[in-house]
């Protein structure tokens, strides 16, 4: 081989013995205590683990799983994840996230963009559920927010509504019960059940299982009636 040969190959062969280091750095997983977490576009990670901070998963990352203690998470358009996991903090999925696993969290909002996909369930305590366009899995699962299973949605599941564990005095108030709507063409495979008093929307177009603690409100506009 020829010096001038020798110079070319030289830069491919870095280029060969760091190309799996790479591939390694970009499937890392992070932790951390105190500190929010960031999931660059495009690349892929391991788990992602905080207790005092958010994450926020790019436009078509890939990630393992990702759960906080005290933080959101958010997922771009497109991002793959496994199951996400907080307790004091909302999920929000931009269009198109897939999530090979299910969607949890306690005192929050969780919210599914359109095109979603959760292999399993949603759950959550305080805090309301929306989806656009969306496919679940599993069943969805609440205490005192309001639902709202959009147009074209499809949960494969049932929907269930626990009786609350305590009861919450507001003077001189009465708490609202939450709204639960389902939407145009909307469907829900399993069956609804309602262990606390909620006002249950269903679309004239929508497939629904059996219901059981409520009576459902029909409606043809597309929007449900306004309270």
């Amino acid at each position: 081989m020829t010096t001038r040969h020798r110079f070319h190959a030289l830069p491919l062969a870095l280029i060969l013995a760091l190309a799996p280091a790479s591939a390694a750095f970009a499937q890392q997983s992070i932790s951390k205590v105190n500190g929010s977490i960031t999931a660059e576009a495009g690349q892929e990670y391991g788990s992602l683990e905080t207790v005092n901070g958010s994450i926020r998963i790019g436009a078509g990352a890939r990630v393992r799983n990702a759960e906080t203690v005290n933080g959101s998470i958010k997922a771009g358009n497109s991002a793959r994840t496994g199951s996400l996991e907080t307790v004091n903090g909302s999920i929000r999925l931009e269009e198109q996230v897939e999530v090979d696993g299910d969607l949890e969290t306690v005192n929050g909002s969780i919210f599914v963009g359109r095109d979603g996909r959760i292999a399993e369930g949603i759950e959550t305590v305080n805090g309301a559920i929306g989806l656009v366009a969306a496919r679940v899995g599993g069943d969805i699962e609440t205490v005192t927010g309001d639902l709202t299973v959009g147009a074209g949605s499809h949960v494969r599941g049932g929907i269930r509504y626990h009786k609350p564990s305590m009861v919450r005095f507001n003077v001189g108030k009465k708490q609202r019960p939450p709204r639960v709507i389902i939407g145009p063409n909307a469907v829900v495979e399993g069956p609804l059940v309602f262990e606390r008093e909620v006002k249950l929307y269903v679309h004239t177009s929508a497939r629904i299982g059996a219901i059981t603690g409520a009576t459902a409100i029909r409606y043809d506009t597309d929007r449900a009636p306004a309270e």
